[in-house]
């Protein structure tokens, strides 16, 4: 018996850190849109704070159109199989920003940004009721805590990291942009930012390419729907996540000040 509970703690352990790892690309990519904001306002020659709106609402308008259709793809396919799945379809989503850049076409940036969105709303719906069974119900409040961290954490550095990226000497850019330059220069300047975005946006898709075959290959357990009736799964997500109305309200500043 005490070598079945150490396996089974093993298990709850190993399945957690997945989970953990899900909830750090929750915050990782909900929050890398703020940094998209004034990069693609540049490349793609945005002339309003409405058109760069968009970059926010694409997103977000993804939970409002599949939060529903989410829970009738996982009763059909299974809780497990949704997490591959969702992040399947963010890499679909992430893969687009590689001819969107290119091409330095606003809609092809909003359709990846619409799939990442659609991933997610999937992703969240599929893993929220993991942190209630991986362990006993009197600390399920410790591991939501736990996930909050790494949503967070998330949270924080994705824009470090890829402002770092996207938009280094973006002032120096912009004052080439303003010189006058010809119609031939101005395109080669402008082609040459966006690029800037494709390696690690392939970066981005290979990881979550990878994570969606370790979980379809882990011994995460199948969750049955009278558990998901049994918990308040809701209330946990306003304790878990970043919320969703809080960082459109923090990106819609950003655009206002850029």
């Amino acid at each position: 018996m005490p070598r079945q509970t150490t396996s089974k703690n093993s298990s709850n352990t190993y399945a957690l850190v997945a989970i953990g790892i899900l909830f750090f690309i929750f915050g990782f990519v909900t929050w890398i849109n703020g940094t998209l904001i004034p990069f693609l306002k540049i490349i793609c020659e945005l002339e309003s704070d409405t058109q760069a709106f968009l970059v926010v609402t694409a997103s977000y308008m993804a939970y409002f159109f599949l939060a529903l259709p989410s829970a009738a793809i996982l009763k059909r396919i299974g809780y497990k199989n949704g997490l591959s799945l969702g992040l399947l379809v963010m890499v679909a989503g992430t893969l687009i920003f590689i001819p969107a850049a290119k091409e330095r076409s606003f809609a092809l940036f909003l359709t990846g940004l619409f799939l990442q969105g659609g991933g997610l709303a999937l992703l969240q719906t599929a893993s929220n009721p993991y942190i209630s069974i991986l362990g006993p119900i009197e600390s399920a409040a410790k591991r939501i805590s736990m996930m909050g961290i790494s949503n967070k954490v998330a949270g924080a550095l994705s824009p470090l990291i890829l402002s770092s990226i996207l938009l280094g000497n973006i002032n120096a850019t912009q004052e080439k942009i303003a010189a006058n330059l010809s119609p031939e220069s101005k395109e080669l300047l402008l082609s040459e930012l966006a690029n800037r975005i494709i390696t690690p946006y392939i970066i981005m898709a290979l990881v979550l390419l990878l994570l969606a075959f370790f979980l379809y290959k882990s011994a995460l357990p199948e969750i049955k729907e009278e558990i998901i009736e049994s918990t308040d799964i809701e209330e946990k997500k306003n304790n878990i996540f970043i919320s969703p109305f809080m960082a459109w309200c923090t990106m819609h500043l950003s655009i206002r000040r850029g």
